[in-house]
């Protein structure tokens, strides 16, 4: 299948302000791209790419006081496969764990696991280590959060989403991240675009989506604990410690959104897009 992903920002800034945007395809799936992401500024200021210390995909720019319009576009091939599914990958004792996938274990900003570590051990402990305890621990975040857009909001870590019930797909990412790495077990947050692909369309607005990979049997497996089942299509932006990593917009100086529009659509060969599901 064919994916055409990208996006269209407004931004208002009161005066001249420093803007770091992370809206950029990783380089892992740099081979399935069939031409180079376009993106542009209206007006056009210059920018600077660099890689994170994540080997994430950073744009850096001036915003001028006023307006900005940020748009973006790449096209991507697909397998069209469900995610896939491992379910003899095992655990890896800490001791033989690689030395990068040690910073996914730790509590971050907003993973407490040093908080949530009890609770956790009570909860799974008992269950037999690899992948199905991911699963269950993915089953129980699915089942214990209420998800509803109305209740985003950017202070709420993964204690305060386990208090409170719900939240949004970060949120149920950033519980399941913490009670995997409570088990030992590598976490970390992913930001990207995720398409209805292989579900029945809505007319409900794109969004970027959150969830998570986990370390298991020497290789990193995506688990989405927000919707739950193995999804087809997805572009990975970013990935590090919690969403502090990953964020879409960073701007130093005040902003507001004016606009925001994320596009994930099938594509043919002549670009017209498949509303159908597959």
């Amino acid at each position: 299948m064919l994916i055409r992903y990208g996006y269209d920002f407004t931004l208002l800034c009161a005066q001249e302000t420093p803007v770091v945007t992370m809206v950029s395809a990783r380089t892992e799936r740099k081979g399935d791209m069939l031409r180079p992401e376009v993106h542009t500024r209206f007006p056009d200021v210059p920018e600077e790419i660099y890689t994170d210390s994540f080997g994430n995909i950073c744009r850096r720019f001036n915003a001028p006081a006023g307006e900005i319009r940020l748009q973006g576009e790449g096209l991507m091939r697909d397998s069209g496969d469900l995610d896939p599914v491992t379910p003899d990958a095992q655990e890896h004792p800490v001791s033989d764990l690689p030395d990068e996938a040690l910073m996914y274990l730790l509590s971050s900003r907003y993973c407490e696991v040093d908080r949530m570590s009890q609770l956790a051990w009570d909860m799974f402990g008992h269950l037999a280590p690899g992948w199905g305890k991911v699963q269950a621990i993915c089953d129980y975040v699915h089942g214990h959060i209420r998800f509803n857009y109305q209740d985003a909001r950017n202070t709420r870590s993964a204690y305060d989403a386990w208090q409170e019930g719900r939240g949004v797909c970060r949120d149920f990412a950033h519980l399941a991240i913490t009670l995997c790495r409570c088990m030992n077990i590598p976490a970390r947050y992913v930001n990207g675009q995720l398409g209805d692909f292989g579900i029945p369309f809505t007319t409900d607005p794109m969004d970027y989506a959150a969830w998570m990979e986990v370390y298991l049997g020497g290789a990193w497996h995506t688990f989405d604990p927000r919707n739950n089942k193995r999804r087809i299509g997805r572009i990975v932006i970013a990935y590090g410690r919690d969403a502090v990593d990953v964020p879409m917009i960073t701007s130093f100086g005040p902003h507001s959104l004016q606009s925001f529009r994320v596009i994930t659509d099938e594509v043919d060969e002549d670009g017209k897009v498949i509303k159908a599901p597959r």
